[in-house]
């Protein structure tokens, strides 16, 4: 089987350094990489290069005006090649386009795991002194030229943020900048599990290559099972956890809505609304920009008969918050920031929350209740 290594990263210098830094150290090792910037005309450019240099080059059409597409189309063959050239090909490094987020090229290559690729690593390679520019620009991937299709809706700040938490591995790579005690403190909070090495470190090959677990990544970072950061506070970085045991009001919490999506750097977990008592709703935010969404039934929603069908770690997460009286329902949410006024933040929260009269009511009073949130989510049934 063809070992596979994959490389991601908005910050294309480190990106770029980091896959050189493999070429050199894995002999007959080579690097696959597709250029969406040509997607305005239509098609993707492919790049196969070894330590010496470019090696061969190709191109495939766009898939359903979709630049992404079309690497997922030509990826898998030119690996399923390189697996067929035996003895040639070590190592297949799939060096990522700068917005093109890992976890989906992962799953890709792992689907075809029981055939002939053996996918050993997911490093996202990270310029130290970039983190906090990076997350807190709003700016629409379409915007800088870094959409991978045209119904692309994503922002620079959410893409780097979901390439840097997926990864269990990041590559540090200093730019011109050298990196301040704050840009470190940010990066180890944000992701407070990655391994962290340097292209340079003598371990460095080997930590890249240890193995990868899709299904352990997937619940690492899905809503609701996310590892979520621990509170902590060093170097002018702040991570605030906070908790509740009660359902927000979801008019109040509307209105609160934007200041909440910038009140810090980077937010994220998992929150309960009273009109919508058993669904889970979750909360990405970065760079002002906020995504919320229902992403099914809270645990304690569903029969007890149906338990056995939901993946263990998806019981064991409920479990952990269990509450007697409302279950796993409940609020979770993660905030991390340079200067985060936590105090603030938590009075903002808490007043969103139901008041002890309106709690009293029941859950039974808020059913099918419309409220202005609900133009963020699916309508009620």
């Amino acid at each position: 089987m063809l070992p596979v290594l994959i490389v991601a990263g908005l910050h294309s210098d480190a990106r770029r350094a980091t896959v050189d830094a493999v070429l050199r150290a894995v002999p007959r090792s080579v690097a696959l990489h597709h250029d969406l910037t040509t997607a305005p005309e239509r098609v993707v450019h492919r790049l196969l290069r070894d330590h010496s240099g470019t090696t061969a080059t190709g191109q495939a059409p766009l898939v359903n005006d979709c630049a992404c597409c079309a690497l997922r189309e030509d990826l898998l063959p030119e690996l399923e090649r390189l697996a067929d050239s035996g003895e040639l090909c070590a190592l297949a490094v799939v060096e990522l386009w700068d917005s093109v987020e890992p976890q989906s090229i992962a799953q890709l290559v792992n689907a075809h795991a029981d055939r002939r690729l053996d996918l050993v690593g997911v490093v996202t390679a990270v310029d130290p002194a970039l983190v906090l520019p990076y997350l807190s620009n709003g700016d629409d991937l379409a915007d800088v030229g870094l959409a991978a299709a045209s119904s692309d809706n994503r922002t620079v700040a959410d893409t780097f943020a979901r390439q840097l938490e997926y990864a269990p591995v990041l590559a540090l790579v200093e730019g011109e900048t050298p990196p301040s005690d704050a840009d470190r403190s940010l990066l180890s909070q944000l992701h407070p599990l990655a391994r962290l090495t340097t292209p340079d470190h003598p371990a460095f090959l080997g930590e890249v290559t240890a193995g990868f677990d899709t299904a352990a990544a997937a619940t690492r970072v899905h809503p609701a099972t996310a590892l979520l950061p621990q509170a902590s506070d060093d170097g002018g970085v702040t991570t605030h956890v906070w908790r509740g045991d009660r359902p927000f009001h979801p008019d109040r919490l509307y209105a609160a809505l934007p200041d909440l999506a910038c009140v810090a750097l980077r937010s994220r977990g998992r929150f309960w609304l009273a009109n919508r008592f058993d669904a889970i709703l979750s909360w990405e935010a970065a760079g002002g920009a906020l995504c919320v969404d229902e992403i099914g039934p809270w645990l304690a929603a569903l029969p007890e008969s149906a338990w056995p069908d939901i993946p263990a770690e998806r019981r064991a997460a409920a479990l952990v918050d269990w509450h007697p009286h409302h279950g796993d329902r409940g609020q979770h949410l993660v905030f991390t920031s340079p200067g985060l006024d936590a105090e603030g933040l938590v009075a903002l929260l808490e007043s969103c929350l139901l008041t002890d009269e309106e709690h009293a009511e029941g859950p039974a009073a808020w059913t099918h209740r419309d409220s202005d949130f609900d133009q963020l989510l699916e309508p009620i049934s």
